[in-house]
């Protein structure tokens, strides 16, 4: 069906047809009529399949001609990437109307977020960790709310953030609309929802988790020291011109990144450790073409919206089959197509047995013509634990040396009352600003 069945505003329909969408997905179609109406939703439902849409255009319905400075939609979500991606989608499908929205997650300066609670903007998208910090000011007020959203709930529960969901319900009123979403329904989760929805319109709950249709999912064995070589050879060739690659480890993820880089694949890297500058910056430059690989932990499995992604690449076979399905769900989006290889170790191949009995089949095989896969390896991606620590250990040292020998060329000089030299203090190593990336969105 069109989505000028759903009877949505001209100005919402004006915007959609401009985004280039001419019917809903499923899980639109069911989710959307009842949201209208103002019926509490439970979906099970999966990246890729449109859900943002689903919970995004049924409030945007309901806000449009509602007065303007208050605060009446929160939408709670794991990631600061997938805040900063339902902003944008908000930001799009809100386009034509003067509705006002802003994402509040860590990373950034509270000042602008501060500013959006303090205007009242309509709807606020917001990590559970950083919204606690703002509501514990007095300028932070939830108690006009009358939509809440739940988007991956089943991620917020992996991440811990239960204790903290629970803590900001008690910052809304208990009348409200609630849309809850997850792909998955464990038994907290379950226990959730019964608290939070009133007779709820119940979506998919029998689904079984699957990745999209439209992806075409092959493993390529291959030995551990050789993943990467395997990874640039089907760059060079052109088989892959695009790809989103996720790695086990934040570590990993920085080695890949060097040697991509190293030879000339214009490469940027996602996870914990790097700033939401950095990250906005890569995610950004990914999107654009700027980069053709967008190397990633699991942190983004859930947040990277990128139209017409061609490419997912596990470069380590995830330990959970939920993480494999929500890792090749980051192509195919939308009901398009694309690839998903996963790379297998020989000590991998039971977590691949795993992944296979929850998809229900046996994923093909595939090697590529003209590999050396008895090559020697450039050397190893994961540095051993033990010489990581004394790498770090010795470069320390070193800095507490420079320190040392700086404040005796100053002419041992005694430190001024209260004051400690730098030696003492600390490493002497300045933080340097950081240059490349920008922002990530606030407002």
């Amino acid at each position: 069906m069109p989505f000028g069945s759903l009877r949505l505003h001209p100005d919402l329909n004006k915007a959609i047809k401009e985004l280039g969408f001419a019917r809903p997905t499923p899980i639109q179609s069911d989710a959307i009529p009842p949201a209208m109406e103002g019926r509490d939703v439970l979906a099970c439902a999966m990246t890729g399949s449109g859900k943002t849409a689903a919970f995004l255009l049924p409030i945007l319905e309901q806000l449009i001609k509602r007065p303007r400075g208050t605060t009446r939609a929160l939408v709670l979500t794991p990631t600061r990437e997938l805040a900063a991606q339902i902003l944008e989608d908000l930001n799009d499908l809100s386009v034509h109307t003067a509705i006002t929205g802003a994402a509040i997650f860590g990373g950034v300066g509270m000042g602008p977020q501060e500013h959006a609670f303090r205007t009242g903007a309509d709807v606020l998208i917001a990590t559970p960790g950083r919204l606690l910090d703002h509501l514990r000011q007095p300028y932070a007020k939830l108690d006009r709310i009358e939509h809440l959203v739940l988007d991956e709930a089943d991620r917020m529960l992996d991440m811990g953030f239960l204790p903290d969901i629970k803590r900001i319900l008690g910052f809304v009123p208990k009348r409200r609309q609630t849309l809850f979403f997850s792909a998955t329904m464990p038994a907290p989760i379950l226990d959730l929802t019964r608290s939070m929805l009133q007779n709820p319109a119940t979506i998919n709950l029998e689904r079984k988790a699957a990745p999209a249709v439209g992806i075409t999912q092959a493993v390529y064995p291959v030995p551990q020291e050789l993943k990467s070589l395997l990874l640039l050879a089907l760059l060079e060739r052109k088989l892959v011109n695009e790809a989103l690659v996720f790695t086990r480890t934040k570590h990993r993820a920085n080695r890949l990144w060097e040697f991509l880089d190293k030879r000339g694949i214009s490469a940027a890297r996602i996870h914990g450790n790097r700033s939401q500058g950095q990250r906005t910056e890569a995610l950004a430059g990914f999107k654009s073409g700027t980069y053709r690989v967008l190397v990633a932990t699991d942190i983004a499995a859930r947040g990277i919206d990128v139209t017409a992604l061609g490419h997912v690449v596990n470069f380590d076979v995830p330990l959970v089959a939920e993480d494999y399905i929500h890792r090749v769900g980051r192509t195919a989006r939308a009901e398009t197509t694309g690839d998903a290889f996963t790379f297998v170790a020989p000590s991998e191949e039971n977590d691949v047995r795993v992944i296979e009995r929850a998809v229900g089949k046996r994923l093909p095989r595939v090697t590529l013509p003209d590999f050396d896969y008895s090559a020697k390896a450039t050397g190893p991606l994961e540095i051993p634990l033990t010489e990581r620590l004394a790498k770090m250990r010795s470069q320390r040292a070193g800095d507490r040396s420079r320190a040392k020998a700086k404040q005796g060329n100053r002419g041992g000089s005694t430190p001024s009352h209260g004051a400690r030299p730098r030696s003492e203090a600390g490493s002497s190593t300045s933080r340097r600003p950081h240059r490349g990336g920008r922002r990530g969105p606030s407002r």
